[in-house]
């Protein structure tokens, strides 16, 4: 793996602004991002219709969430309502959310490549998370791609892959919103196709080549990246414009900020002098302590979306 330490990164690349009154460099990271937090990695030890609130208690404006009904790509509507409810009476605004994935947390990683009854329900719940987005002024939504199935030909995996993204998209579309294609990390999925940055951008100019709608992008997640070794300041210069959505955790232990030794503040620095104005995810794992305890690496005036 490449070492990703703050020194490895060009530092004559960093603008004056990044200068204190002193001339001393200060990293604008942190600072000038917008954050969202993860409810669905991040105050997991409270019931889902308390998350949102206890966001809002330590600070953040934004939230972003897996689908929540492991089980049900169609939840009864008296459930969404009430995940609505909860939403709106905390005051935050759900900014992405993730079309139904199969068990995850969970060995699966996405439904939509998956032959069969998976598929089936993947296609079931496109337009419920979209009106449910759609109802919340959410505007991405993420596709997970599905693991590798055996015994079936992956070419037969992916176009099926394609068709559903396609239809996809296009609800995406219907409400003003973007889709998003994540890479995840070989290590932690095995059976998921796309490892790399290259592999995730290849879906999203497929899809957007199929649907003429442009409005596929790339989830860049920094710590899935890192995981699999990719050059991270290459990966920010070639595919920025195409990203559509950053999630960060810290490698290695996928925890906060500081735990791990991922220079995320000099990284989301670049991103922003890259022209990535959108919201950065904490998809982090608290740790041993309160996901409320796990955020004293962000000042509290730092965490409110601007």
């Amino acid at each position: 793996m490449r070492n990703l330490n703050a020194e490895s990164l060009d530092t004559e690349s960093l603008d004056t602004n990044s200068l204190d009154t002193e001339g001393a460099r200060r990293p604008m990271g942190f600072a000038d991002q917008r954050f969202n937090v993860n409810l669905s990695i991040l105050f997991t030890e409270l019931p889902l219709l308390e998350r949102p609130a206890a966001a809002a208690a330590a600070g953040f404006t934004a939230v972003e969430l897996w689908w929540p009904w492991v089980d049900s790509p169609t939840p009864e509507q008296s459930e969404l309502d009430a995940l609505a409810e909860a939403i709106d009476d905390a005051g935050v605004r759900l900014t992405g959310l993730n079309f139904y994935a199969g068990r995850l947390p969970g060995p699966d990683r996405g439904a939509l490549s998956v032959p069969g009854e998976e598929s089936e329900r993947f296609r079931a719940n496109i337009d419920v998370a979209a009106d449910f987005a759609r109802s919340l002024g959410t505007t991405a939504l993420n596709a997970l791609y599905g693991n590798r199935v055996e015994g079936v030909d992956p070419a037969e995996q992916d176009a099926l892959a394609l068709q559903n993204l396609v239809l996809a998209a296009r609800a995406a579309d219907r409400i003003g919103a973007i889709l998003l294609i994540e890479t995840l990390n070989k290590p932690e999925s095995p059976l998921y196709p796309l490892v790399s940055a290259p592999a995730g951008i290849g879906i999203v100019d497929k899809v957007n080549r199929a649907t003429g709608l442009g409005n596929a992008k790339f989830l860049m997640d920094l710590y899935h990246l890192s995981m699999n070794g990719e050059d991270l300041p290459s990966v920010i210069e070639r595919y920025t414009a195409r990203t559509g959505h950053v999630q960060i955790a810290d490698n290695p232990g996928r925890g906060a900020p500081g735990t791990g030794t991922l220079p995320l503040e000099e990284l989301l620095d670049r991103l922003r002098k890259a022209g990535y104005e959108g919201y950065v995810g904490l998809e982090y794992k608290p740790g041993d302590r309160p996901s409320a305890e796990a955020f004293d690496w962000l000042p509290r005036e730092a965490r409110a979306a601007r």
